[in-house]
Parts: C-alpha cells; structure tokens; sequence
C-alpha cells in the first residue's frame, strides 16, 4: 500500500532520541516532513539527514517541522543526532509499524540478495495532516529539494 497526495498521513507514538514519546497529531496546525531512513549513521541516511539539518533555515520559513523514522532503537538515535548536530526529532520504529503504514517498508535488494526493509522515503504533511506530496525510494540528495517544492 502507498499513500498519495490528499490522503490523510497515518498517526503514530513513537520514541525520540531523547525517550520522549511524538505524536504526529501533535504537531497538527504546522507543515511537518516525516521521512524514513534505513540505518542510523550510515552514508546515504547520513548524507540525507545533513542535508535536511543544513536547509533548516529555508524549511522553516517554510513553516515545516522535520521528523525523521527509522528502526534504530533510541540510543543510536541520540549517537547519530549528537555526532552531526542535526537538531531535529529522531524517532525509533523498531517493528516497522509505522513504516508498514506509510508504504515504507518493502522488499529490498542488494548484492543479488532480496531482503524486507525501510524504503528510504518523504512525505509532506499539510497542517491538517494530510498528505501533501509522497516522495517513495527518492534518493539523499533529492529529499530536500522535492520537500521544498513540495511546501511551495
């Protein structure tokens, strides 16, 4: 299942960096950028999440909040955000739920071998919290670019 523009983004409680629980109903009333990275500290996921950390100025007069997802429990959430002062919210999905919900976990392939995991993924979440625009297996460097045009 994928979601498209104009459906409403699936609700989720997940743990941040800090052990503290985010909701994304609670961040109704604003734009936010909910994006899905397979590993903590890995090259793509560290290219994608300095790129966001890097356009926080032009995100946020764009009224956007940045949320990123991925299995990682807590902790290597926090090594990962302090290790390159990324400054926005980490959650740990570590069942895939909320991944499942979003149409961002699916079968994967590398080096010949298929395996299930995160299909690295952006959505834009209008203040009602609805989806703006899905961005499905888009690549580090166009995360931010596509979510900027995405939020007009």
């Amino acid at each position: 299942m994928t979601l498209k523009a104009g459906d409403p983004a699936p609700d989720f409680a997940l743990p941040d960096q800090h052990g503290d629980t985010v909701r994304l109903s609670d961040l109704r009333g604003g734009k936010v950028i909910v994006y899905f990275y397979p590993r903590a500290d890995t090259p793509g996921c560290t290219t994608q999440a300095c790129s966001l950390r890097d356009a926080h100025e032009p995100l946020e007069v764009a009224g956007a909040t940045v949320v990123g997802i991925s299995p990682d429990k807590p902790a290597a959430q926090a090594k990962f955000d302090t290790k390159y002062g990324l400054g926005f919210t980490l959650l740990s999905d570590p069942d895939h739920a909320v991944a499942e919900a979003y149409g961002a976990w699916g079968e994967r392939s590398m080096y010949g071998k298929k395996y299930m995991g995160i299909v690295r993924s952006a959505f834009v979440i209008d203040e009602q919290g609805r989806i703006v625009e899905p961005f499905y297996k888009i690549s580090p460097k166009d995360t931010v670019p596509n979510a900027l045009k995405a939020l007009g």
